[in-house]
């Protein structure tokens, strides 16, 4: 019962913040002015908010948690700074860095066990940097039209939350659960159900970085350790979609001459939009293969497929994307 009331206190305090602050994000010009109108940019600010304070209500200790609670806090002001005044690549860059150093140095969040590839020795440390930087920066490249980023995100974290549970791990299952409570209250705002209206508020870089983190500290802490409740190889499946989009647009663009950091609009969704498909279809075609791939990797998980053939598998599954979108491109210029 406890649990339940943590989870209802972190959707309440999201659903208050967005609903009472948005007048407040206008009048301090923290919105975002893309589309002609100004929606606010706090979305990334209520979820932070809603599972920091629920998180004070759960029955467990916090001492473990102290460099998730540092960093998350870290990333969430940087990118309200961002929100308000884009900053440089560079500062949010060196800052990702600074947070991924932060946690790698904790020693608790380290990729020290690639499954069957073997253990990482010194490489442990280098590896899982990037992978922290590579899961904030792949949420923030899905966060491109109303409701993706965060279906996407629900996907993953909604993986987490079975796997947590099949394994017994229930503190770090009541974590998973009251960040869906948070996310599915930043949805009922950010959902594109509104045909004429839109999304009412914008999670921003705030809310993109903080999911990124979130999503890639329970990444590795269930993949990892002496018991482990998932192989390594089974994150790759479980976010799959997010870690397809940021290889292929880097890969894309360094094809093109151009900075892998640089903005454009060639990301998938956006490629979807120009061959025609209206958002709700795009929003359908993702999520259903984000759903289908995370669900693929969990049945051959559990019932115990290799995970060499899991991984040459999911490469494989990379190699179709990569090829259908150059098509998808290829397409929409001829249009």
């Amino acid at each position: 019962m406890a649990n339940l009331t943590s989870f209802i206190i972190a959707f309440s305090i999201v659903v208050f913040i967005l609903y009472k602050f948005r007048p407040l994000a206008r009048r301090i010009k923290l919105i975002d002015n893309t589309y002609q109108k100004s929606i606010p940019l706090i979305g990334g600010i209520a979820m932070f908010c809603g599972f920091i304070l629920a998180l004070l209500t759960l029955d467990m200790p916090l001492s473990g948690l102290r460099f998730l609670i540092a960093g998350a806090t870290i990333l969430v002001i940087v990118g309200i700074l961002d929100d308000f005044h884009e900053l440089s690549v560079s500062i949010r860059f060196i800052t990702q860095i600074m947070v991924a150093v932060l946690i790698t140095i904790s020693g608790d969040i380290v990729i020290h066990d690639l499954g069957t590839i073997g253990l990482l020795g010194w490489f442990a440390e280098p590896l899982t940097i990037l992978a922290i930087l590579g899961a904030i920066n792949a949420v923030n490249m899905t966060d491109g039209i109303d409701g993706l980023a965060g279906g996407l995100t629900l996907i993953t974290i909604s993986a987490l939350a079975f796997i947590s549970w099949q394994a017994n791990l229930y503190q770090e299952l009541n974590l998973v659960l009251l960040l869906i409570s948070c996310l599915l209250a930043f949805l009922i705002f950010n959902a594109p159900y509104r045909k004429k209206s839109g999304a009412l508020i914008f999670m921003g870089d705030a809310g993109s970085m903080f999911l990124g983190f979130m999503i890639v500290w329970f990444l590795i802490s269930l993949s990892q350790g002496e018991q482990p409740a998932m192989s390594p190889v089974t994150t790759l499946w479980i976010f799959a979609l997010p870690l397809f989009e940021i290889t292929t647009i880097m890969i894309f663009r360094t094809l093109k001459g151009s900075s892998p950091c640089a903005r454009d609009r060639k990301h998938i969704h956006y490629i979807l939009l120009e061959l025609g498909f209206t958002v709700h279809k795009t929003l359908l075609v993702l999520f259903g293969t984000a759903i289908l791939i995370a669900v693929s990797g969990l049945l051959g998980f559990y019932l115990g497929v290799s995970d060499k053939v899991m991984f040459w598998t999911f490469m494989a599954l990379f190699g179709l994307y990569f090829i259908l979108y150059l098509k998808l491109v290829a397409i929409s210029r001829m249009q």
